[in-house]
């Protein structure tokens, strides 16, 4: 390799170049070693480059320091989160091959081949770095819309990625076209013949931004949700939503990661909606023994009511109109009978939601029968709590089956189990033998 190098006596020199020259003159003195033009060259060369690179890293140290000095001094939330998330940094990396570029001329006279190949070699540095500082700019708005802006807790981060891609992607063509010294129009031009294949390497991508953008359109999914899909094993909630997968964090803590063009294509369940409500729904079935239910005297309703005060304004209420049956409508009906000790106690359910305070009485109760089966006739509670606390939810439901199942012996009815109906066999099975 035969780099001219401009001698210290030329005054066509830089006074820089002569002066490193000098030095390795002295050096190679020193050292005992034969001056020689390549070696004092390729040494030359050396210096510079080196001397460039800690020059550059120093200088973007200091600017570095700088900015963090006076972004501390401002004391804001931009400049807090610019340190946070690294956006300062990142964008401090502009500066080695921006030096680089302005110092290694000094190691070359005129234009030479040589130089033209480090120029290219610290330019791709350069588009680089710049690709690193801009990403990180693209970091710093999206986690700062994310944080203060986005209220609806949209799904945002697919299009970053989007975005990020898209840059990365115009960087290597340019890139590319720097290093062999091309137009990137003409490598534009060359990749439309690669659009099938680039379709079908990008697909998961091109999918995914697609369902974000649906996504994010209707509504559909935040960060946060707890989410069903029926297709897979999620089940749980929604931690992050990128341009290829969603996670989900499933109650057993174990992650599922979905493809967001899954949920867009096929269906799933968002409960979001009962979050944001602040009640959840409670469906439960009480299966009454059929042989326990009858006609009910009015001694033993009055016996009833005293045991339970919360029916007596019911009960005197039928009563005083002449009539046995309440049929009432809306959200929270109070609907039974003074005939059955079913229609009673049904009643009480009524009553025992509607004052219960863990209830949400503003919306839908409802107690009624279902069809009879061959385990018996099926009494079926419908109501909400007033939290959504996962907890404090199963609490309630709890301790409102506890209360049923063990009040509905007080109006002379029985919960059916396999044991009442063996039971009630072995005594069928008793009765002729007792009778012979």
């Amino acid at each position: 390799m035969d780099i001219p190098v401009t001698p210290p006596t030329s005054e066509a020199g830089h006074t820089i170049a002569s002066w490193l020259l000098d030095i390795i003159d002295r050096g190679l003195d020193y050292l005992g070693l034969q001056r020689h033009h390549q070696t004092e060259e390729i040494i030359y060369l050396i210096v510079v480059i080196a001397c460039a690179i800690a020059i550059g890293w120093v200088v973007q140290k200091l600017v570095y320091l700088g900015l963090r000095k006076f972004v501390k001094m401002r004391k804001g939330t931009i400049g807090t989160e610019l340190l946070q998330w690294k956006t300062l940094e990142r964008c401090c990396y502009i500066i080695p091959p921006l030096v680089l570029m302005a110092l290694v001329p000094f190691a070359f006279e005129g234009r030479h081949t040589t130089l033209v190949i480090i120029e290219r070699i610290v330019g791709i540095y350069a588009l680089i770095a710049f690709a690193i500082g801009l990403g990180g700019v693209f970091d710093f708005i999206f986690n700062h819309y994310n944080i203060h802006e986005n209220t609806r807790r949209l799904p945002l981060k697919g299009i970053v990625n989007v975005a990020k891609g898209i840059l990365w992607i115009v960087i290597t063509i340019v890139a590319v076209s720097v290093a062999f010294d091309k137009s990137p129009a003409i490598l534009l031009t060359g990749l439309g013949a690669f659009a099938a294949a680039l379709m079908l390497i990008f697909k998961d991508s091109i999918l995914g931004f697609v369902a974000g953008i649906q996504m994010s359109q209707n509504d559909m999914l935040h960060v946060g949700d707890w989410i069903v899909v029926p297709s897979t094993i999620a089940n749980g909630i929604v931690l992050d939503v990128s341009l290829t997968t969603v996670k989900v964090r499933n109650w057993d803590n174990t992650i599922v990661t979905v493809p967001p063009y899954t949920l867009v294509s096929a269906s799933f369940q968002n409960y979001r909606g009962m979050t944001e409500s602040g009640c959840r729904r409670i469906v439960k079935t009480l299966t009454m023994d059929l042989t326990t239910v009858g006609r009910i005297s009015p001694e033993h309703v009055d016996a009833i009511v005293a045991k339970y005060p919360v029916l007596k304004p019911f009960v005197d209420g039928l009563r005083s109109k002449g009539d046995t049956e309440q049929n009432d409508g809306g959200l929270t009906p109070i609907n039974g009978t003074i005939e059955t000790n079913l229609g009673l106690f049904r009643a009480y359910t009524c009553l025992y939601i509607y004052n219960n305070p863990m209830i949400n009485n503003t919306q839908q109760i409802l107690v009624r029968l279902m069809d009879a089966t061959s385990y018996g006739l099926p009494l079926e509670i419908y109501c909400f709590t007033a939290t959504t606390d996962w907890d404090k939810y199963e609490a309630i439901q709890s301790a409102m089956l506890e209360h049923l199942s063990t009040a509905c012996a007080d109006f002379g009815l029985g919960i059916y189990s396999s044991s009442t109906l063996t039971v009630s066999q072995e005594d069928t099975e008793a009765q002729p033998q007792a009778e012979a």
